[in-house]
């Protein structure tokens, strides 16, 4: 059967304003089909409870929180929780053939199970959700059919959106903008998601400026920004203090692109709207960065620090047991039934993934990983290149890519660092990066090629920010650090969906420890089959 995972973000977030003790949340996720009405234009899409974007789930730290789901939908499904560390809850994670297989349609009274660690104790009273997505006049199964056959990009998105909205667009006088409410003097928590596919994104408030005070469920030292740069996956929390006495205020999202890669380049607007002030009264105009404002994307991203206090300190790992670099990149692997006979691929280390047929994590949990994956993904690239050169400098071998389903095997508790090197192969691009199961500390970035000689003198091993996704900059290196104190099989890719489906992917296995709460407990019963 085909697989189609239905990429739905779902705001999951702590509210500040639920008092009671910490408990079991049960809610209900009914998956639908729904018709939407964007850019004058009707389709059916996949949604939660027929909402777009979809619902929202409260909860305080300590809660456990068990939703139960029923697929009432003829694609295959599955349900990541971005930012919830599922410490030992692994079955519950979401990636379809590396924690599960999908649930299927008409598959009832699935429970996915995860625990809030974190509790978010600004004290401000007032709260705005901003999802930033993309949106297609097609259907995006038969974008992504297209790409699959022709061996090329699928197509662009047609519009980026604000909570669901594109706001005004030329010729279609249906097409509305979302509005945040708000009263001089008062100051607003903005939880702020880039749920886009494939693409980085600014975010500006016209004449305000915003303090971010946490990114990917982590706490920051405070930023004070009037552009907020995400990458797909990522997330911010930022104040917002209403300091004009009336008016309303253009708000907008733009996207990146600082290389020659295509990108959607529509701008989605919405609108701050000061009290005792109509929608008839003068807007006040924002003027988005540049799409190539590599400058801007850069500084947000290095201004970030954690707050290494006494209460949230930053444990970074000092001493490295794994210390591994990932070349990433695209590539050219032959295709026979493809336009040009040959297909656009991705990898890591020249290894394009290899989806399984059978979960990695049930693979592993049961001992039957033979003809499923093998446990030799290898740390360093087998040929050694000048990575961000230009094509000159590849070689033709580095086009093409080996295909395997290959992890990487840490015992638990290690100490493990990434250097994440960026190529020029076909075309450099920033990447998002996300790592499953484990928070981690950005110690690192630069342009060019990684210098392990140098590059290591300049790591912050004080106060790095703690993020679960990271931007790679385009023809540049990153370095992270964690530590695998997660036992189950986790999943490492680019964010860029794009890349995900062309194999720039690997996984994890983390080891067992020795003691009970250390390892991982058996399956759920109603864990759907393969």
């Amino acid at each position: 059967m085909t697989y189609s995972c239905a990429r739905i973000f779902l705001l999951v977030f702590l509210s500040l304003l639920y008092l009671a003790e910490a408990n079991i949340r049960h809610y209900k996720f009914n998956v639908v089909m729904k018709n939407m009405t964007k850019l004058c234009s009707t389709k059916p899409i996949v949604t939660i409870n027929g909402k777009f974007p979809g619902p929202t789930l409260y909860a305080r730290e300590d809660d456990n929180v068990i939703v139960n789901l029923t697929n009432n939908v003829s694609y295959n499904v599955t349900i990541h929780w971005h930012g919830v560390k599922q410490l030992r809850t692994g079955w519950s994670d979401g990636p379809a053939y590396i924690t599960q297989c999908p649930k299927k349609y008409n598959f009832h009274s699935i429970l996915i199970y995860f625990h809030f660690f974190l509790l978010f104790s600004i004290n401000f009273l007032f709260y705005e959700m901003n999802i930033s997505g993309e949106w297609w006049k097609s259907d995006v199964e038969d974008v992504i059919k297209q790409s699959t056959q022709s061996g090329l990009p699928p197509n662009l998105s047609d519009a980026h959106t604000i909570n669901g909205l594109t706001g005004p667009i030329t010729g279609c006088n249906n097409s509305h903008g979302y509005t945040i409410h708000v009263e001089t003097g008062k100051s607003y928590l903005l939880r702020i998601i880039n749920a886009a596919v494939n693409d980085e994104l600014f975010f500006k408030i016209a004449q305000h400026n915003l303090t971010v005070v946490e990114v990917d469920a982590s706490y920051t030292k405070p930023y004070n920004t009037e552009t907020l740069f995400l990458g797909p996956g990522q997330t911010a929390n930022a104040v917002l203090t209403a300091n004009h006495p009336t008016g309303n205020f253009l708000m907008t999202i733009s996207p990146f692109m600082d290389t020659v890669v295509p990108v959607d380049n529509a701008t989605a607007t919405a609108f701050l709207r000061y009290k005792n002030t109509t929608t008839t009264d003068s807007l006040t105009m924002s003027k988005t960065p540049p799409i190539n404002a590599t400058s801007i994307a850069q500084n947000f991203s290095d201004s970030l620090r954690s707050l290494n206090s006494l209460k949230y300190p930053t444990n970074v790992p000092l001493k490295i047991d794994h210390s591994l670099f990932f070349a990433i990149g695209v590539g050219v692997n032959p295709c026979a039934t493809c336009i040009n006979g040959t297909k656009t691929i991705a990898d890591i280390n020249n290894v394009t993934f290899v989806m399984p047929t059978m979960a990695l994590l049930q693979a592993h949990y049961f001992n039957k990983s033979q003809g499923v994956f093998t446990d030799d993904f290898p740390g360093r690239p087998l040929t050694p290149f000048d990575y961000t050169g230009g094509n000159n400098s590849i070689p033709l071998s580095n086009l093409q890519t080996k295909n395997g389903t290959q992890v990487y095997r840490l015992e638990f508790n290690a100490t493990v660092q990434i250097v994440i090197q960026g190529t020029s192969v076909i075309a450099p691009e920033s990447h998002p990066t996300h790592l499953h199961g484990s928070n981690f500390f950005v110690v690192g970035k630069g342009l060019g090629n990684f210098d392990p000689l140098m590059d290591p003198k300049k790591f912050n091993l004080v106060d790095p920010v703690e993020r679960n996704t990271v931007s790679v900059p385009t023809a540049g290196w990153t370095a992270i650090r964690f530590i695998a104190d997660n036992p189950g099989v986790w999943f490492f890719h680019c964010h860029l969906e794009v890349h995900t489906s062309w194999g720039l992917k690997m996984a994890f296995l983390v080891e067992d420890g020795k003691d009970s709460n250390e390892k991982l407990p058996p399956p759920p019963s109603d864990l759907p089959k393969c």
